[in-house]
């Protein structure tokens, strides 16, 4: 039997988060080593109860979950509970019925796994913002630097944000911590922008009921997108879902479902003005400077979704 690709993923676990963490458990090629929380969609300690959660419903393996960061580096929380609700799942009252967080600190956790690795053994999936990456990096660069892969959910990739004309949320949420992991020189620093799970990618209503009725874990899924939906109705016309942390995840796990991923010098605007929080991708290489980033913009659809179904336990 092959053996398992280790991951450990950072979380700021909302509706999205939720989908996605829901995934990964349930794709047998990969083993979540455990989960470290962030402060992004929700409080960190909320993210927290939400993860627990989740998994839960997930009902696969329970990997451990650990709080990391409680507050950006240097700006002022500003949760998305319009997006996903006062506590970051709908407000439907999800709340876990027997597991708790391990007491230990999360950036600590990480930096103790990734120490005792070999290069490139293990696979950070970041779904929120990077302050507890950025952290990690400060206390010890050797460390990190041993991960394989870094996925992050964030960016507005090749388009437009989705907080301000420039500025995708995770990153806009702790630009500065964003800017010192992309000008860290990791390697393999892959980010999944928001436009790749727009358009086909997003599901439509009747993906949505299929999801839904599929069974408990999509009920789960769905259910807890609630708000998003809501304003999704507004923005979109119906009830659609723009999935950017499962984007991202099936991104990370199934690379077969990218369609467009190159790598680009970027750049963090961090000045304090509108464009706080955007990313400069030098798609055209106008600067002559070395790429550093991967930049993931679009998702074949039908892959993606294939996924998704496979990893919910959605039959056709």
């Amino acid at each position: 039997m092959e053996a398992r690709k280790k991951i450990i993923i950072d979380t700021d676990c909302g509706s999205d988060d939720a989908m996605a963490i829901a995934m990964a458990l349930n794709d047998p090629h990969y083993e979540i080593l455990f989960f470290t929380t962030v402060s992004g969609n929700v409080e960190a300690a909320q993210a927290t109860i939400n993860t627990l959660t989740t998994i839960e419903y997930a009902q696969s393996y329970e990997p451990p979950v650990y709080m990391g960061a409680r507050k950006p580096l240097l700006k002022k929380l500003e949760c998305a509970h319009e997006t996903h609700g006062e506590d970051g799942m709908g407000d439907i009252g999800l709340v876990p019925k027997r597991l708790k967080a391990r007491p230990e600190n999360g950036i600590l956790k990480l930096l103790e796994a990734l120490r005792e690795s070999k290069p490139g053994e293990i696979d950070i999936i970041a779904l929120g913002p990077l302050t507890n990456i950025a952290i990690a990096l400060r206390l010890d660069e050797e460390a990190v630097k041993k991960a394989g892969r870094i996925v992050v959910m964030g960016t507005a990739g090749l388009g437009t944000g989705n907080v301000s004309p420039v500025a995708e949320f995770n990153i806009w949420q702790d630009a500065e911590a964003a800017k010192l992991v992309t000008e860290s020189g990791l390697e393999n620093l892959i980010y999944v922008g928001w436009d790749a799970c727009l358009e086909e990618s997003m599901l439509s209503p009747d993906e949505i009921k299929k999801i839904r009725e599929s069974g408990s874990i999509g009920k789960f899924a769905i259910d807890c997108n609630r708000v998003l939906m809501e304003m999704n109705k507004d923005r979109f016309g119906d009830y659609y879902l723009d999935m950017a942390d499962p984007a991202a995840m099936a991104a990370a796990l199934y690379p077969d479902c990218i369609e467009a991923c190159d790598k680009y010098y970027c750049e963090v605007d961090v000045s304090a003005g509108p464009s706080y929080g955007g990313v400069l991708v030098d798609k055209y290489y106008f600067s002559g400077k070395e790429p550093n980033a991967y930049i993931c913009s679009k998702l074949k659809a039908d892959k993606y979704k294939e996924y998704i179904y496979k990893t919910l336990k959605v039959e056709d």
